[in-house]
């Protein structure tokens, strides 16, 4: 199988969904000649020309509107907003009108937009162009959310996305766009709200997503030489979360750490966590829950202060052996 990477995956399954479907679009701040601030849409304008790869003003409320607009009229919009940051800037179009159009209206019309967000720490962009929102978007009933870690579900979420009737925030790790993974060529989707076990273990479960996988999943190896053996759930989807997953595998290790680059307080682990102690699985737990997050702190631009406010593999695999204890 060939190896591609994040960004060329993504690249590579909006192209394919605009080749199979005309009402595909795709528009945002500078996506067309420039290439999208990450490269991520490079060469996509050559094939598809202005009308379908759209540079836009600097305003994601616009950019948001025009979705919303373009999709009630039966158009299959992606955008993208340049940093998952300056989502809260079409909070009204997003959270008021694309969340909750298709429930107000009976189901007359459907929502069917990808919203496409860089998001996290790691390039150096500090506060305001760093953030880990998917807390935000999480608390609003009528959006699903997505978060690939690999370039194999990167290019299978959004297909499965962008063929979704509803509207669909996929939040991109920036440092993921440069890794690399095997994706076969031609069609296929990741189904939404389907995790994966990354690996299999029996004595502790870390539920993570996105970037935080392969930390994770270092830190499981290294701790299988002090003979722990973790299993690593990726959640791929965080709305609709597979809970059944989550739950199985926290009655089958009775331990449960979670992990995820967002600050602590108000992130998503806290529903995670909330989701295993109200469900059976708390009957079988040996220890209680532990989140590993990251601090509660706007992103500092210091490089090395940046890379201490978010989980290391030292500092998962020292939360593995407290949990063991």
């Amino acid at each position: 199988m060939r190896e591609i990477t994040y960004a060329q995956a993504i690249c590579e399954a909006m192209s394919e969904e605009m080749r199979r479907d005309p009402k595909v679009f795709f528009m945002g701040e500078d996506v067309g000649a420039y290439g999208g601030a990450f490269g991520v849409s490079a060469g996509m304008l050559n094939e598809f020309g202005k009308e379908r790869v759209r540079d836009t003003p600097i305003s994601e409320a616009a950019i948001m509107g025009a979705a919303v607009g373009a999709a009630m009229t039966g158009m299959r919009p992606i955008i993208e907003i340049m940093f998952s940051d300056f989502i809260s800037c079409c909070f009204d179009g997003l959270c008021n009108q694309a969340a909750k159009t298709r429930y107000m209206f009976g189901g007359q019309t459907t929502m069917p937009i990808v919203v496409r967000a860089p998001a996290g720490s790691g390039t150096g962009a500090a506060g305001q162009h760093s953030q880990s929102p998917e807390a935000w978007i999480c608390n609003m009933p009528g959006l699903k959310v997505v978060v690939p870690s690999t370039p194999y579900d990167a290019k299978g979420l959004i297909k499965a996305a962008i063929r979704d009737n509803n509207a669909v925030v996929v939040l991109e790790q920036k440092l993921l766009y440069r890794t690399k993974g095997d994706v076969p060529e031609g069609d296929y989707i990741v189904p939404l709200g389907e995790a994966a076990i990354r690996r299999e273990g029996k004595d502790v479960t870390i539920v993570t997503y996105g970037r935080m996988v392969a930390r994770c999943l270092e830190a499981a190896e290294q701790a299988k030489e002090a003979g722990i053996d973790v299993e690593v759930i990726d959640l791929r989807t965080l709305v609709p979360l597979d809970k059944h997953a989550v739950i199985a595998s926290a009655m089958k290790t009775g331990r449960v750490m979670i992990v995820h680059e967002a600050c602590k307080t108000g992130g998503f682990g806290g529903e995670l966590a909330a989701v295993i102690t109200e469900s059976e699985a708390f009957n079988y737990m040996d220890a209680p829950i532990l989140r590993i997050c990251g601090a509660d702190v706007p992103i500092p631009y210091n490089p090395k202060l940046e890379a201490s406010i978010v989980p290391t593999t030292p500092v998962i695999l020292d939360g593995i052996k407290k949990v063991m204890e």
